[in-house]
Parts: structure tokens; C-alpha cells; sequence
């Protein structure tokens, strides 16, 4: 089995488009479908199912495409490894990280990386913490930056911790809860209406899970993206919202107040990898400057 089979698979599998993989690639389309096709003779079963406008993986293709992605990624790793001990760091770091992390200041890291690195290629990807950890273990990302969740400590991946912190309430100054200044449990707030963020973001998992311990149910009516939706929706007091400690500096004009009740449940903020000896040299080398300067 060829690399270049695997690498134009995947391509192909990504975009779900010939010509498109093919232009990617700086490949003639021929040569491309050439590829494909040798490689199914090799396995022995088709891996796309065809049509005049698209293509679609079939079940062996989506088996394959995991395996081909991890494998690439070793590849590239190993090249690394051999750059790293001539003593020239070179490559790429694909990393990825949710909005506003607590425990690193991500643009400042990656700054001082590119200071030092500067024959790295860096790619970030924003997404959810669950995402992520899916990405990290399929050899997509070299390490992510997200919250803890129960993926972790796999076979493919570990988590280093970065720190953790309790979750506030923040509410409009006019709200009642404001008006009581007191701290709060779950129980209290299960009538209320709620901002929160897609269900894979960090924060809404921390919130969900804490509730559910409660055995409160809660309807999430304002769901958002973004950090500065969530806090202009708060702020015209359409409704509530439950995030880690560190959003009251976000908009100082909300009223914080503390949650109780939700026994060990925090937000606990991670650095995803593979394990070492899959781990790149450039994500090392991440780490090490995220140990040093406490970024």
C-alpha cells in the first residue's frame, strides 16, 4: 500500500469531489482516479460510492479513512522527529482550541512558538471540546486546547491539565437573582430561561453535567457560538447564564454571583495529545514553551 494512495484517498474523501481533491492535490484527475482505483483493487472493495456530482464514502471507506488519517500522521511525525534531531524544527503544528480557554493565552503562545519555530507552519482550528478530542485522536490535530471531557485517556489520547475553576451565574443587575446577591444551586435556577452555548462547547457540557448531578432539568432557549452573543443576549436580560468564573471580566456590567450545590463539578480545562511517542515535535516543543512562560 502506497502512501500517496492513502494521502489521495483521504483528499478525495475530505473534499467528496475529484476534481476538486485533484486540484487540491496539483494532480491530473486521471491520475488521481488511477490512484483510487488501485488502491480498491488492493483492498479489494470499493471505497466511494460515485455520482455525477459527488462522491460518498462506503462503509470500508469509512473504515479505512481513520486508519489512513493516523497513519499520515505518523508519517509526518516521524519526518518531524528526523528534522528535530539535525536540530531544525520545521513542519507544521495543526493545533486546536476552544473560544476564550482558560489556563492559556493561545494568540500569545503561538506568537512566541512562531518566534522561535519559525520554519513551523501553524494551522488552528476552533471547535468544541468533544470535536476536538475526536480530532486529536484521529491524527488530525498534533494537540488541542479544550475541556476535560470523557474521551480522554484513550488508547489515542491524553490530557494534561491546565486548571479549573467553579462556574457563575451571570444575570442582568435588574434580575432577581442579582437583587438577592446570593449564591446559587441548581434547584433554584431550574425555572429559569437560559443562554448557553452548542452543546459540544466546553462550558454547556460542565453546565449540563452539574445539572444533571442536580437531577435538574433545564431548557437551554438562547443557544449561541460565540462568547460576546452570550453575554449581549444576558445583557438585554433575555435570559440567564452558567460559565466558568473567568467570563465576569468579559462584561463588567453583568452581576456575578456563585453556584453552588454541584459537588466536584468544574470547569477543568485540558491540553489534548497523543500519546508520547505518536506526540509531534512541534507539539512538544508547544508544550514546553506552554510550561515555561506559564502562557
Amino acid at each position: 500500500m502506497e502512501l500517496r494512495h492513502l494521502q489521495h484517498f483521504v483528499a478525495v474523501a475530505e473534499d467528496q469531489h475529484f476534481t476538486r481533491a485533484a486540484e487540491r492535490l496539483m494532480v491530473s484527475q486521471s491520475g488521481l482516479s488511477a490512484s483510487i482505483r488501485s488502491l480498491e483493487r488492493e483492498l479489494q472493495t470499493p471505497l466511494f460510492v460515485r455520482t455525477t456530482r459527488s462522491v460518498t464514502l462506503t462503509p470500508a471507506g469509512r473504515a479505512l479513512l481513520g486508519e489512513a488519517e493516523r497513519i499520515l500522521a505518523q508519517v509526518r511525525s516521524a519526518h518531524e522527529a528526523v528534522a528535530a534531531v539535525q536540530g531544525v524544527l520545521r513542519g507544521m503544528l495543526a493545533l486546536g482550541s476552544e473560544q476564550c480557554i482558560a489556563g492559556v493565552h493561545v494568540a500569545g503562545l503561538l506568537a512566541a512558538f512562531r518566534r522561535r519555530h519559525p520554519d513551523v507552519e501553524i494551522c488552528l482550528r476552533q471547535a468544541g471540546s468533544g470535536a476536538l478530542a475526536e480530532e486529536v485522536a484521529a491524527g488530525r490535530l498534533d494537540l488541542a486546547f479544550a475541556v476535560r471531557t470523557a474521551q480522554e485517556d484513550t488508547d489515542q489520547l491524553r490530557a494534561v491539565p491546565l486548571t479549573s475553576e467553579p462556574m457563575t451565574v451571570l444575570c442582568h443587575p435588574s434580575h432577581r437573582l442579582a437583587a438577592a446577591g446570593a449564591a446559587v444551586t441548581p434547584e433554584e435556577l431550574g425555572g429559569e430561561v437560559f443562554v448557553d452555548f452548542h452543546p459540544d462547547w466546553g462550558p454547556r457540557r460542565t453546565t449540563d453535567a452539574a445539572f444533571a448531578a442536580a437531577g435538574v432539568r433545564r431548557a437551554v432557549a438562547l443557544e449561541v457560538n460565540d462568547v460576546h452573543s452570550l453575554l449581549d443576549l444576558v445583557d438585554e436580560n433575555l435570559g440567564i447564564a452558567v460559565v466558568p468564573r473567568h467570563f465576569r471580566h468579559k462584561r463588567e456590567s453583568l452581576t456575578a454571583l456563585p453556584v453552588k450545590g454541584t459537588g466536584e463539578r468544574v470547569y477543568e480545562t485540558v491540553a489534548l495529545l497523543p500519546h508520547p511517542q505518536a506526540t509531534s515535535p512541534a507539539a512538544r516543543a508547544l508544550m514546553e514553551l506552554l510550561d515555561k512562560e506559564g502562557a
